[in-house]
């Protein structure tokens, strides 16, 4: 997905976001990677266009987007955040083997719980553990 900087300084402005080149390089990436990356991913990968960048840059960028509706922050196990550009509703299959995150569609009708109708429910988060497929496929094939 090729995004122009002016899509992306667009993006930023509706998100009442100001752009700035790291913001802008950090939107580029997740929107051309999307794979659920840490902070410590989006360092690494943009660390050879940014020689200065820093990490506190990086965690200041992304709890500024999560702030400001472009990312979403996910949380498996307790363990390292990772970020989501994709902020629909959608469900997430975590590999306990090999770590990848899968997304998966679900329904937009989810009813709320008759537990939880006096609450004010503002996200849901659908998570699954297991084993992927590729790791199933890799462990047949060594049996």
């Amino acid at each position: 997905m090729k995004n122009t900087i002016k899509q992306l300084k667009e993006y930023l402005i509706n998100h009442n976001i100001k752009p700035s080149t790291i913001r802008l390089k950090v939107l580029e990436y997740l929107l051309n990677n999307r794979i659920h990356p840490t902070a410590d991913d989006i360092y690494k990968n943009l660390l050879p266009q940014i020689p200065t960048l820093s990490k506190t840059s990086i965690y200041n960028t992304m709890e500024l987007f999560a702030n400001n509706g472009v990312v979403k922050i996910l949380s498996f196990d307790g363990k390292e955040a990772h970020y989501d550009v994709n902020t629909e509703l959608h469900g997430h299959f975590k590999c306990r083997r090999c770590g990848i995150i899968y997304d998966f569609n679900v329904p937009f009708d989810i009813p709320i719980p008759n537990e939880l109708k006096e609450f004010d429910v503002k996200e849901v988060d659908i998570n699954f553990y297991g084993i992927c497929h590729k790791c199933n496929k890799q462990r047949g094939q060594e049996m």
